[in-house]
Protein backbone atom coordinates (compact mmCIF):
# COMPACT_ATOMS: atom_id res chain seq x y z
CA UNK A 1 0.00 0.00 0.00
CA UNK A 2 1.49 3.42 -0.99
CA UNK A 3 1.85 6.44 1.38
CA UNK A 4 -0.77 8.06 -0.19
CA UNK A 5 -3.40 5.41 0.15
CA UNK A 6 -2.19 4.69 3.71
CA UNK A 7 -3.19 8.03 4.55
CA UNK A 8 -6.92 7.74 3.23
CA UNK A 9 -6.60 4.53 4.49
CA UNK A 10 -6.12 5.91 7.89
CA UNK A 11 -8.33 8.86 7.82
CA UNK A 12 -10.84 6.64 7.07
CA UNK A 13 -10.70 4.33 9.93
CA UNK A 14 -10.35 7.25 12.03
CA UNK A 15 -13.65 8.86 10.54
CA UNK A 16 -15.79 5.61 10.74
CA UNK A 17 -14.92 5.03 14.10
CA UNK A 18 -15.88 8.58 15.58
CA UNK A 19 -18.93 8.17 13.94
CA UNK A 20 -19.79 4.37 14.98
CA UNK A 21 -19.04 6.69 18.83
CA UNK A 22 -21.35 9.64 18.16
CA UNK A 23 -23.75 7.26 17.07
CA UNK A 24 -23.65 5.13 20.09
CA UNK A 25 -23.28 8.36 22.34
CA UNK A 26 -26.63 9.25 21.28
CA UNK A 27 -28.22 5.98 21.76
CA UNK A 28 -27.10 5.93 25.24
CA UNK A 29 -28.65 9.04 26.04
CA UNK A 30 -31.60 7.57 24.76
CA UNK A 31 -31.61 3.76 26.01
CA UNK A 32 -29.91 4.67 29.69
CA UNK A 33 -29.90 0.73 29.87
CA UNK A 34 -27.61 0.29 26.32
CA UNK A 35 -23.80 0.00 27.62
CA UNK A 36 -22.07 2.62 25.26
CA UNK A 37 -19.02 0.56 24.55
CA UNK A 38 -20.28 -2.35 23.52
CA UNK A 39 -23.16 -0.51 20.94
CA UNK A 40 -20.17 1.31 19.29
CA UNK A 41 -18.39 -2.17 18.98
CA UNK A 42 -21.51 -3.34 17.15
CA UNK A 43 -21.54 0.08 15.10
CA UNK A 44 -18.20 -0.24 14.03
CA UNK A 45 -19.01 -3.74 12.39
CA UNK A 46 -22.00 -2.68 11.12
CA UNK A 47 -20.35 0.00 9.26
CA UNK A 48 -17.44 -2.25 7.73
CA UNK A 49 -20.14 -4.48 6.90
CA UNK A 50 -21.93 -1.10 4.73
CA UNK A 51 -18.91 -0.13 3.13
CA UNK A 52 -17.61 -3.39 2.10
CA UNK A 53 -14.55 -2.67 4.03
CA UNK A 54 -12.50 -5.68 5.52
CA UNK A 55 -11.91 -5.94 8.80
CA UNK A 56 -8.36 -6.91 8.59
CA UNK A 57 -7.44 -4.17 6.44
CA UNK A 58 -9.12 -1.56 8.91
CA UNK A 59 -7.87 -3.16 11.80
CA UNK A 60 -4.05 -2.72 10.36
CA UNK A 61 -4.32 1.12 9.77
CA UNK A 62 -6.86 2.11 13.11
CA UNK A 63 -4.52 0.06 15.50
CA UNK A 64 -1.11 2.41 15.27
CA UNK A 65 -2.99 5.14 15.81
CA UNK A 66 -5.43 4.37 18.21
CA UNK A 67 -2.86 2.73 20.14
CA UNK A 68 -1.20 5.67 20.25
CA UNK A 69 -3.74 7.98 21.29
CA UNK A 70 -4.77 5.19 24.41
CA UNK A 71 -1.47 6.40 25.97
CA UNK A 72 -2.23 10.07 26.00
CA UNK A 73 -5.97 9.34 27.18
CA UNK A 74 -4.43 7.89 29.99
CA UNK A 75 -2.62 10.80 30.87
CA UNK A 76 -5.45 12.82 30.32
CA UNK A 77 -7.29 11.10 33.37
CA UNK A 78 -5.49 13.64 35.51
CA UNK A 79 -7.86 16.35 34.53
CA UNK A 80 -11.36 15.03 35.88
CA UNK A 81 -8.71 13.97 38.64
CA UNK A 82 -7.91 17.49 39.46
CA UNK A 83 -11.60 18.22 39.19
CA UNK A 84 -12.75 16.04 41.93
CA UNK A 85 -12.78 17.63 45.43
CA UNK A 86 -11.31 15.72 47.90
CA UNK A 87 -12.42 17.40 50.87
CA UNK A 88 -14.42 15.33 53.78
CA UNK A 89 -13.97 12.30 51.54
CA UNK A 90 -12.67 9.16 53.66
CA UNK A 91 -9.38 9.19 51.83
CA UNK A 92 -8.05 6.14 53.46
CA UNK A 93 -10.64 4.29 53.49
CA UNK A 94 -10.70 4.59 49.57
CA UNK A 95 -7.38 3.72 49.35
CA UNK A 96 -7.79 0.59 51.36
CA UNK A 97 -10.49 -0.48 49.06
CA UNK A 98 -7.81 0.51 46.19
CA UNK A 99 -5.34 -1.90 47.50
CA UNK A 100 -7.98 -4.53 48.50
CA UNK A 101 -9.57 -4.51 44.58
CA UNK A 102 -5.53 -4.35 43.15
CA UNK A 103 -4.92 -7.18 44.87
CA UNK A 104 -8.07 -9.31 44.24
CA UNK A 105 -8.41 -7.89 40.94
CA UNK A 106 -4.75 -9.75 40.02
CA UNK A 107 -4.60 -13.14 42.36
CA UNK A 108 -8.48 -14.20 41.90
CA UNK A 109 -7.71 -14.35 38.63
CA UNK A 110 -4.73 -16.08 38.37
CA UNK A 111 -5.82 -18.54 41.28
CA UNK A 112 -8.84 -19.41 38.87
CA UNK A 113 -5.87 -19.68 36.31
CA UNK A 114 -4.11 -22.23 38.19
CA UNK A 115 -7.08 -24.16 39.72
CA UNK A 116 -8.04 -24.77 35.88
CA UNK A 117 -4.37 -25.92 34.94
CA UNK A 118 -3.75 -23.51 32.61
CA UNK A 119 0.03 -22.40 31.62
CA UNK A 120 2.29 -20.41 33.67
CA UNK A 121 2.36 -17.58 31.02
CA UNK A 122 -1.20 -17.60 30.71
CA UNK A 123 -1.42 -17.40 34.56
CA UNK A 124 0.65 -14.18 34.55
CA UNK A 125 -1.17 -12.98 31.94
CA UNK A 126 -4.48 -12.73 34.26
CA UNK A 127 -2.49 -10.27 36.68
CA UNK A 128 -2.98 -7.81 34.59
CA UNK A 129 -7.08 -7.92 34.14
CA UNK A 130 -7.98 -5.24 36.62
CA UNK A 131 -5.77 -2.32 34.87
CA UNK A 132 -6.39 -0.37 31.78
CA UNK A 133 -4.17 -1.91 28.80
CA UNK A 134 -1.25 0.66 28.47
CA UNK A 135 -0.43 -0.20 32.35
CA UNK A 136 -1.28 -3.40 31.90
CA UNK A 137 0.91 -4.12 29.02
CA UNK A 138 3.87 -2.92 30.30
CA UNK A 139 3.28 -4.87 34.02
CA UNK A 140 2.61 -7.62 31.29
CA UNK A 141 7.03 -6.74 29.40
CA UNK A 142 7.70 -6.54 32.99
CA UNK A 143 6.86 -10.07 34.03
CA UNK A 144 7.30 -11.86 30.93
CA UNK A 145 3.38 -12.52 29.93
CA UNK A 146 2.76 -12.91 26.54
CA UNK A 147 1.25 -9.48 25.44
CA UNK A 148 -1.70 -10.29 23.07
CA UNK A 149 -2.76 -12.84 25.94
CA UNK A 150 -2.65 -10.12 28.71
CA UNK A 151 -4.31 -7.36 25.53
CA UNK A 152 -7.35 -9.78 24.96
CA UNK A 153 -8.10 -10.08 29.01
CA UNK A 154 -7.91 -6.33 29.84
CA UNK A 155 -10.24 -5.89 27.02
CA UNK A 156 -12.91 -8.85 27.65
CA UNK A 157 -13.10 -7.90 31.44
CA UNK A 158 -13.85 -4.36 30.93
CA UNK A 159 -16.16 -5.32 28.06
CA UNK A 160 -17.91 -7.64 30.40
CA UNK A 161 -17.87 -4.86 33.31
CA UNK A 162 -19.01 -2.64 31.16
CA UNK A 163 -22.20 -4.31 29.95
CA UNK A 164 -23.15 -6.07 33.06
CA UNK A 165 -22.53 -2.41 35.17
CA UNK A 166 -26.25 -1.31 34.66
CA UNK A 167 -27.78 -4.50 35.73
CA UNK A 168 -25.65 -4.47 38.93
CA UNK A 169 -26.09 -0.87 39.70
CA UNK A 170 -29.94 -1.19 40.10
CA UNK A 171 -29.89 -1.03 43.28
CA UNK A 172 -27.46 1.57 43.80
CA UNK A 173 -27.85 4.95 43.70
CA UNK A 174 -24.40 6.58 45.09
CA UNK A 175 -23.13 8.03 41.60
CA UNK A 176 -19.31 7.60 43.75
CA UNK A 177 -19.96 4.01 44.39
CA UNK A 178 -20.95 2.96 40.59
CA UNK A 179 -17.91 5.41 39.52
CA UNK A 180 -15.61 3.64 41.91
CA UNK A 181 -16.55 0.12 41.21
CA UNK A 182 -16.64 0.74 37.38
CA UNK A 183 -12.91 2.20 37.65
CA UNK A 184 -11.43 -0.58 39.69
CA UNK A 185 -13.43 -3.60 37.77
CA UNK A 186 -13.59 -2.14 34.30
CA UNK A 187 -10.93 0.05 34.05
CA UNK A 188 -11.11 2.04 30.61
CA UNK A 189 -14.33 0.67 29.55
CA UNK A 190 -15.58 0.75 33.06
CA UNK A 191 -14.54 4.67 33.03
CA UNK A 192 -16.37 5.52 29.53
CA UNK A 193 -19.67 4.02 30.98
CA UNK A 194 -19.04 6.11 34.14
CA UNK A 195 -19.25 9.04 32.23
CA UNK A 196 -22.44 8.50 30.65
CA UNK A 197 -24.11 7.69 34.44
CA UNK A 198 -22.95 11.13 35.27
CA UNK A 199 -19.98 13.14 35.61
CA UNK A 200 -19.35 12.53 39.64
CA UNK A 201 -19.33 8.76 38.58
CA UNK A 202 -16.42 10.10 35.63
CA UNK A 203 -14.23 11.21 38.03
CA UNK A 204 -14.72 8.90 40.79
CA UNK A 205 -13.94 6.22 37.84
CA UNK A 206 -10.84 7.78 36.45
CA UNK A 207 -9.99 7.97 40.00
CA UNK A 208 -10.52 4.24 40.52
CA UNK A 209 -8.51 3.64 37.33
CA UNK A 210 -5.52 5.87 38.03
CA UNK A 211 -4.77 5.01 41.24
CA UNK A 212 -5.44 1.20 40.71
CA UNK A 213 -3.21 1.38 37.72
CA UNK A 214 -0.29 2.69 39.86
CA UNK A 215 -0.58 0.26 42.74
CA UNK A 216 -0.90 -2.48 40.79
CA UNK A 217 2.25 -1.61 38.49
CA UNK A 218 3.99 -1.28 41.47
CA UNK A 219 3.14 -4.61 43.49
CA UNK A 220 2.80 -6.99 40.49
CA UNK A 221 6.07 -7.17 39.59
CA UNK A 222 7.80 -7.34 42.80
CA UNK A 223 5.46 -9.86 43.69
CA UNK A 224 6.04 -12.20 40.66
CA UNK A 225 9.88 -11.69 40.99
CA UNK A 226 9.66 -12.90 44.74
CA UNK A 227 7.98 -16.16 43.71
CA UNK A 228 10.62 -16.80 40.90
CA UNK A 229 13.63 -16.45 43.49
Amino acid sequence: MSSNNMLVATLAAILLTLVAHVAARVLARRLSWLPMVITALVLVLVLLFIVQWDYNDYYFVAKPVFDHLLGYVTVLLAIPLAAMNFKGLPVKRLMVIVLLASVIGALLPMGLAYLFSLSQETILAFATRSVTTPIGLSVASLIKAPLALANLIIIVSGLIGATLSRFLFRGISDDRVKGLALGLAAHAFGTVEAWQISHTAGRYAAFGLAVNGLVTAVWVPIFIAALTL
